[in-house]
């Protein structure tokens, strides 16, 4: 079994910056992607940004690239998500997920074999 745990978030203003982080414990040589979703208030649980554990290729989603950046630590099983620019409605929960599947990042949440409990970030206009 995965454990994932999430960290950094917190309230800001619209225009900072917030990183997110989320660390990979248990059975992690299962693991191949490493991802963030969010969820807004009232709203479907999205992709946010993925990435490949195995060839360090990363997705975003369309929307957030440019803002956004997930990185990794290159020893551990840690990857993080800079959040710049942030907006009101970037306010939501984030997640973060991984997967076992070799090839591209998925975007699905349902293909998402384990699960962090979330983060809020909230962000004031």
């Amino acid at each position: 079994q995965v454990q994932l745990a999430e960290s950094g978030g917190g309230s800001v203003q619209a225009g900072d910056s917030l990183r997110l982080s989320c660390s990979a414990s248990g059975a992690t040589f299962n693991m191949l992607v490493m991802s963030f979703f969010r969820q807004p208030p009232g709203k479907d649980r999205e992709f946010v940004a993925g990435l490949s554990l195995w060839d360090n290729t990363t997705d975003y989603a369309d929307s957030l690239k440019g803002r956004f950046t997930i990185s990794r630590d290159n020893a551990q099983k840690t990857v993080h998500l800079q959040m710049n620019s942030l907006k009101a409605e970037d306010t939501a929960v984030y997640y973060c997920a991984g997967h076992r599947y070799h090839g591209a990042v998925r975007t699905s949440p349902r293909q998402y074999d384990w699960w962090g409990q979330g983060t809020q970030v909230t962000v004031s206009s």
